[in-house]
């Protein structure tokens, strides 16, 4: 079963807030004006017009709680919905730029500031660059988050062709660096797997090949106006545009900034604070 936090926490903060307002502007008044009439009860010891005017104060406790939670959900939503989410790595389809168990922090308005739940831009603030690792919802199933490099903008050519990156007629350099030595992923699919650096607009930043391994999808791809290209550093073991076609702009969520936690098995307190590039 999907579960939909952004859906839930727009809930709880509606509901609290609701509550919290209908008690403020209904039943506070009223509680205020019996706590008068109580305290001006000279007839009653002071001590007992206190008492009985404190009591008529006292919220009922569902308000209490909404109070008391309604600012603090507000906060959250504002701040995952417009600022900074959290995410998970769970595959290995961006290494080595990212581990399986890394946590990262995506940037909310990178993209543009969008309703959450809709996800719908109310705001124009900028456009995903060539380069960029950008989190989306999956166009197959808009439920599913996915994260990759943005590869092809709207108006490109993409090719790739034998392991080899093309963009409008133009190869993208690439340069050996060495085997890969770091951690491996769920299907230990590592065995002679090679890290490159790969110069993308300006952005370097490594790719992972097995070049054992033959990849089933090559060919060229037109990028269309309001889509996306994107493909996973960890080439030949990347779900990406080379299999389900472009992303769209609507489906955008943000920008990876930076790692601040890894955790697969045990803390790896060496990739904290690791910025995404």
């Amino acid at each position: 079963m999907d579960f939909d936090f952004a859906l839930l926490l727009v809930i709880l903060t509606g509901v609290t807030g609701v509550l919290w307002l209908a008690d403020r502007l209904l039943l506070a008044p009223g509680r205020k004006k019996r706590a008068a009439a109580l305290e001006n009860m000279t007839s009653l010891p002071a001590a007992e017009r206190k008492t009985r005017a404190d009591e008529a104060l006292r919220e009922p406790i569902v308000t209490e709680y909404a109070r008391s939670f309604f600012p603090v959900l507000l906060l959250i939503l504002v701040f995952r919905s417009f600022l900074a989410e959290p995410f998970k790595i769970p595959s290995g389809s961006m290494m080595p730029t990212l581990d399986v168990g890394d946590f990262i922090l995506v940037n909310k308005f990178a993209y543009g500031l969008r309703l959450p739940v809709l996800n719908t831009k109310i705001l124009n603030v900028g456009e995903p660059k060539r380069g960029d690792v950008f989190v989306f919802r999956y166009p197959e199933n808009p439920k599913e988050d996915y994260i990759k490099r943005v590869i092809g903008l709207p108006g490109d050519e993409i090719t790739y062709r034998n392991k080899t990156l093309f963009i409008n007629g133009k190869e993208i350099p690439e340069s050996y660096l060495g085997p890969y030595t770091g951690p491996s992923e769920p299907t230990n699919r590592m065995t002679g797997a090679q890290v490159k650096m790969e110069q993308l607009d300006g952005v370097d930043h490594r790719i992972m090949e097995l070049p054992q391994l033959q990849i089933g999808h090559e060919g060229t791809w037109k990028v269309p106006d309001g889509y996306y290209f994107a493909m996973g550093d960890n080439r030949d073991n990347s779900l990406d545009s080379r299999f389900w076609g472009f992303v769209p702009e609507a489906n955008l969520v943000g920008k990876a900034l930076v790692i601040w936690m890894n955790w697969d098995n045990g803390i790896d307190f060496g990739r904290v604070g690791t910025v995404i590039r």
